[in-house]
């Protein structure tokens, strides 16, 4: 007996989705050890699918139109996540678990609200940044321009919660953003001033509507895309008054459109999340 899987991608970013019902029989047949470590098995791009992360449909909650379990490829949990969440919401209402267009869902990071725009379009509500360090949580009282030294250079970032930790560093159009991320992405996600890790942007701004990122995503390490931190690039951007407040990023996989209408008086402005989410196919895994 197998258990059916779905293989989604938004930009790059691809994720397996199970249904939930048909992984709690594989549970009560000890078919799995822990979601943990089926997600680490699922995601292996050698032994398994291949992911950056797993999704499970939550029908069981009364917070919201539905739920999720998220889990990175190294089997941690993860409060939220863009490019996943696009995904989710084509799969949901594709298999009819919800019957509308704009829907809630229940995350880690509170509720998150997607709209389906057309047959691969979604725009995702993504509730407003986090600033205040202790929330996102970072250490230093200041998360505004933080300079952070690692191998001997010193890199100034902001730190933001998008409902997870990210720390985004612009940088001039001369460096190679793709390297630096390789470089230094793994010692920043685990620096001392963020107790939870982090996620890390490297950004260009390419024009005052237009930012260049590359990602070290917490958890997986290198990936090709992270709505959560374009979001995160954004808000830093606008708070340091480097760009407009509707901005295309582009990122390894492709790009994603963000609106944000916040300012550094007013940074209680929801993020709105705009791309695409595909099939890349469904089987029956043994």
């Amino acid at each position: 007996m197998g258990i059916k899987i779905t293989k989604m991608q938004g930009c790059g970013n691809d994720f397996v989705i199970l249904n939930y019902d048909e992984y709690q029989k594989g549970v009560n047949e000890n078919r799995w050890d822990s979601i943990s470590e089926s997600a680490k098995k699922l995601c292996n791009r050698n032994f398994g699918v291949g992911a950056d992360g797993l999704i499970i449909p939550n029908v069981n909650t009364e917070e919201a139109d539905i739920g999720w379990f998220f889990y990175n490829s190294d089997g941690s949990t993860a409060q939220m996540c863009g490019n996943g969440m696009r995904c989710f919401a084509k799969y949901v209402s594709d298999k009819g678990l919800v019957n509308k267009k704009e829907f809630t869902v229940k995350t880690l990071a509170g509720i998150i609200t997607p709209k389906i725009l057309d047959d691969n379009t979604i725009r995702v509500n993504m509730s407003k940044p986090i600033l205040q360090p202790d929330k996102i949580p970072f250490i230093p009282n200041n998360n505004l321009n933080y300079k952070i030294s690692i191998k001997n250079r010193i890199f100034e970032g902001t730190a933001v919660s998008m409902g997870n930790p990210h720390f985004v560093i612009f940088v001039d159009k001369n460096e190679d953003l793709l390297s630096l991320a390789k470089e230094f992405g793994s010692e920043i996600e685990a620096s001392a001033e963020f107790p939870e890790k982090t996620n890390v942007e490297f950004v260009k701004i390419l024009s005052p509507d237009k930012l260049s990122l590359r990602v070290w995503e917490r958890g997986c390490g290198i990936t090709l895309a992270c709505g959560t931190g374009a979001c995160a690039a954004t808000v830093a951007g606008v708070l340091n008054e480097y760009i407009n407040n509707s901005v295309d990023v582009e990122l390894l996989g492709g790009s994603v459109h963000i609106d944000w209408n916040g300012n550094k008086n007013n940074t209680s402005e929801n993020v709105f999340l705009t791309g695409d989410a595909k099939y890349v196919f469904e089987a029956e895994l043994f």
